[in-house]
């Protein structure tokens, strides 16, 4: 058997219905709708509400895609930014190596009369004599370049000395006599290493032709020995052979 509060509230709930149903058509005669023209405003308030939802995911879905190929344009372009420098990489030992090989140079000392002595990198194949002389301001106007050949190459390591004019006169070469001053202890002529031929060099001990070359290329380019020690110039002639040839030699 019910209870009296539940009988009680089903009154209450039949009480309510006719009073929210004449609430409902109030309303509806109000706006002036009947109830089958407040269905059709339902529906297309229904049609347009799905047509907004429509266009709203369609928008959705397409900026999705525009910022997926956005990602992907830039993933793209950062891998092919990683893979250049490995490619510049690879190319600079071969470039490093081209410079390397085309560049030559020769290290030479250049003294005298010129308009800044001192050593230089000459670099560069095929240069001259001339090219050092360049390197060193250039000949001062009293510079005696007769006895210098200024066509000759360079070497590196050579040294290239120019007299001023009178300075040979202040160094005279001696020629070689048979007084006792220009002989040896055993009586021979000594060797006037300034005016001595290839052969005549070659007659001296530890002088083979490519040493007697030397010497007459030094004295050449270098301008004439002032003394014999000067003969250590030459690449090839250190202390020790200068010492079997000391008493043997002149200048």
């Amino acid at each position: 058997m019910d209870a009296p509060w539940t009988r009680e509230v089903m009154r209450m709930a039949q009480e309510a219905r006719p009073t929210a149903g004449r609430k409902l058509r109030a309303l509806l005669r109000r706006f002036g709708l009947s109830a089958k023209g407040s269905i059709a405003v339902a529906g297309v308030l229904l049609i347009a509400i799905v047509g907004i939802l429509s266009s709203v995911a369609a928008l959705s879905d397409g900026a999705i895609s525009v910022e997926r190929k956005e990602e992907q344009r830039q993933e793209q372009q950062t891998q092919g930014n990683n893979t250049q420098p490995s490619d510049e990489h690879q190319d600079a030992p071969r470039e490093a190596e081209t410079t390397s090989s085309n560049n030559t140079a020769s290290v030479v000392h250049v003294d005298g009369a010129v308009v800044s002595p001192g050593v230089y990198a000459i670099e560069g194949s095929g240069k001259r004599v001339n090219d050092a002389v360049e390197r060193a301001g250039g000949l001062l106007p009293d510079a005696d370049t007769s006895a210098l050949n200024l066509a000759a190459p360079l070497a590196d390591g050579q040294k290239i000395h120019i007299p001023l004019i009178g300075e040979a006169d202040s160094h005279p070469i001696e020629t070689p006599t048979v007084d006792t001053e220009s002989k040896d202890a055993g009586g021979s002529a000594l060797v006037n290493i300034n005016t001595a031929s290839e052969t005549e060099l070659c007659e001296l001990p530890g002088v083979g032709e490519a040493t007697a070359s030397a010497i007459i290329e030094e004295r050449t380019q270098g301008g004439p020995f002032v003394s014999p020690e000067d003969i250590m110039r030459v690449s090839g002639i250190g202390e020790k052979k200068f010492a079997k040839l000391e008493g043997l030699i002149c200048v």
